[in-house]
């Protein structure tokens, strides 16, 4: 189960009501699997409220002011929270992605990060599209994104599921080159089952992901997440109803898709015509 870490109230809601919820349950002398048992949660779940990682449910709040004497400040800050307009940051998301057994992901117009064989800082670098950003931020989302490139490179790895806009696939990022790398890379983890990938063609029209992208995350001891985003902006979303509407539609994304073979016939013949545009100039 997730062991204590040092917890800021002022970074959002949830944590506030998390680090309240650490004090009360070592006040009462309760482990996590302690205060779990009476809400029909494992010690894992609990740590997670704590940690701020996932959102209180109404009827969990209630029961924690009755067995930890909360008075109803659960209660009353679990309906003030549900009301908060305060964003979830896509760094909570990075923090659970590590350990997710099974990912689905979709997005309409950025390719998979960096996934090349062995990306470099500097063609990290050439995928992040924000003109007015400081060296800084470039640096931190560049270590970020080499990270997260090493995570297929684990036999240990969850699967990943991906849906891609056939946009992804003509839009070259980083020059042809580059991209026909790119792409046989891709299309190499999937004939070696690290991965799934089907192609939305253009044939399809309009799709329900055309705003932003969307990736589902299952855990064998927790209930799923759904991630969210768009322009400089993402939702963490662990509410039941929410996640099984996020679903849906990605189930009906695949539906529509290429199947995984005839996605790979097409990014195979990509990569071609990127080799034969990068021959010719």
């Amino acid at each position: 189960m997730p062991g204590p870490k040092k917890l800021d109230p002022s970074s959002s809601p949830r944590a506030l009501l998390g680090a309240e919820l650490r004090h009360r349950r070592e006040a009462a002398g309760l482990s996590q699997d302690d205060l779990g048992a009476p809400l029909f949660v494992s010690g894992s779940f609990i740590g997670q409220l704590e940690a701020g990682t996932r959102r209180m449910q109404a009827d969990q709040a209630q029961k924690l002011d009755e067995v930890l004497g909360g008075g109803g400040f659960f209660t009353r800050n679990c309906a003030a929270l549900k009301q908060s307009k305060y964003p979830d940051h896509s760094r909570r998301r990075r923090s659970r992605s590590v350990s997710r057994p099974r990912s689905g992901n979709t997005h309409p117009s950025w390719f998979l990060g960096c996934f090349r064989r062995k990306p470099t800082p500097g063609q990290c670098s050439g995928h992040i599209s924000q003109p007015t950003a400081t060296e800084d931020v470039i640096d931190e989302l560049v270590a970020a994104r080499l990270e997260r490139a090493q995570l297929l490179a684990d036999p240990t790895t969850p699967l990943l599921w991906v849906v891609l806009d056939e946009a992804v696939l003509r839009r070259q990022v980083g020059g042809p080159a580059v991209m026909a790398e790119t792409l046989r890379h891709v299309a190499e983890l999937a004939r070696r089952h690290r991965m799934i990938i089907q192609v939305l063609p253009f044939s399809v029209g309009a799709h329900a992901a055309l705003d932003g992208g969307l990736k589902l995350m299952s855990f064998p001891d927790a209930p799923p997440l759904a991630y969210v985003d768009g322009l400089g902006m993402g939702r963490l979303e662990d509410d039941p109803a929410g996640v099984a509407r996020y679903e849906l539609t990605y189930h009906l994304l695949g539906a529509s898709a290429l199947s995984p073979e005839a996605s790979l016939d097409l990014i195979d013949s990509t990569a071609e015509d990127c080799v034969h545009e990068d021959q010719q100039l």
